[in-house]
């Protein structure tokens, strides 16, 4: 089972889905891991509460891209409570694998730049 989540992981990473900047978007978020030089910016589309389109940027280690990758397909469509409700468990559902504390940070990037963005557009 590990190899199947693994060769996904892999295909999110060498075809990211939904790795574009948006035009007018409703929010930008950027957040950074300085300890291994991961970065990621995500591009919302908000609408009555909906996060419409997603969209993403970034570099770094298989880990963090594809997940990226991976959460912008999940979270396309969903309300904000619903994105906000998710957390590390989440993310580990969605990869298929329990990681260790430094590459689970690198899982968590992605997350953390969305969430970061959907605070800002809601604190406007």
């Amino acid at each position: 089972m590990l190899n199947l989540y693994q060769e996904v992981l892999m295909d999110h990473y060498r075809n990211p889905r939904n790795c574009k900047e948006l035009e007018a978007c409703s929010f930008t978020a950027e957040q950074r891991n300085s300890s291994c030089g991961d970065e990621v910016v995500f591009y919302g589309i908000v609408e009555q509460g909906c996060l419409v389109d997603v969209a993403f940027q970034g570099k770094g280690c298989v880990i963090s891209q594809a997940t990226a990758s991976m959460l912008s397909e999940r979270v396309k469509n969903m309300s904000f409570e619903a994105i906000k409700a998710l957390d590390q468990s989440d993310i580990n559902a969605m990869i298929g694998m329990t990681l260790g504390p430094v590459r689970m940070m690198c899982a968590l990037l992605p997350l953390m730049a969305l969430q970061k963005g959907m605070s800002n557009y809601s604190a406007q």
